[in-house]
């Protein structure tokens, strides 16, 4: 995990400029040699181009619907998402090089052509798409930072909310994933506060049932063989 600095705990949780990192370390085990190989030959080939404005056109050459994952692990909801609509455009984000791997092998092995990846913090992802750009976010299981003392750190808090908001289409969804009971209660406390969102719900079903079209990444299946309960929820933008 990353050390917090001296203005990390000065700062207010609502000041969206100040954490700029809401992860640790990004790389875990050194790379094999066909991995690294794949990051050094293909991510320049569909990585989010590192300056300028991202829109559709920017991205993939040409119109489309954009969805935004933060955060995608190893790429398995990334990948299953847009093989099942490959009229999107997936922009994934991840600051760790193993779960940048594991997307670049899905892309690979299931010739993703939507697909673009930044290796790096979603912050500023967000920040470069215009203004009602996107139709769907998703954050899934992201680290719950669970010690009261970095709760600054997750990523449900005002500023990144503020910044999902902005880019989000009037009707577009953010999903939201935890099997983590103190970030599940951390995350319905944040999005309570917001008239900008609109909680998709009709009953308790709604948010203990995985929906359809929501495929299952490794930590949801982690989490289930641990026998945790798993949480899903749909926020539509106002």
């Amino acid at each position: 995990m990353a050390d917090s600095t001296a203005s990390d705990a000065a700062a207010p949780v609502s000041d969206p400029t100040t954490l700029r990192r809401l992860y640790g370390r990004r790389q875990g085990h050194a790379l094999r040699a066909g991995q690294a190989a794949l990051f050094a030959d293909l991510l320049p080939h569909i990585a989010v181009p590192e300056a300028g404005a991202l829109t559709a056109t920017s991205l993939f050459g040409h119109d489309c619907p954009l969805w935004l994952e933060i955060g995608f692990g190893k790429g398995e909801h990334m990948a299953a998402q847009a093989a099942a609509h490959p009229d999107v455009g997936l922009i994934g984000a991840e600051p760790f090089v193993d779960g940048v791997v594991g997307a670049l092998m899905a892309v690979r092995d299931d010739g993703l052509a939507n697909v673009r990846i930044h290796h790096g913090d979603a912050l500023d992802v967000l920040e470069r798409l215009a203004p009602a750009s996107v139709d769907r976010v998703f954050l899934l299981h992201p680290d719950p930072w669970p010690k009261a003392r970095h709760a600054k750190r997750r990523f449900m808090n005002p500023g990144p909310i503020d910044r999902i908001a902005r880019v989000l289409k009037p009707g577009g969804e953010y999903r939201f994933g935890t099997d983590h009971p103190i970030y599940c209660q951390w995350a319905l406390m944040q999005m309570a506060k917001r008239r900008d969102f609109h909680w998709l719900i009709d009953g308790p079903a709604d948010f203990q049932v995985r929906p359809d079209d929501w495929p299952q990444t490794r930590y949801e299946a982690k989490a289930r063989r641990l026998g945790h309960e798993v949480w899903y929820f749909r926020w539509q933008r106002a």
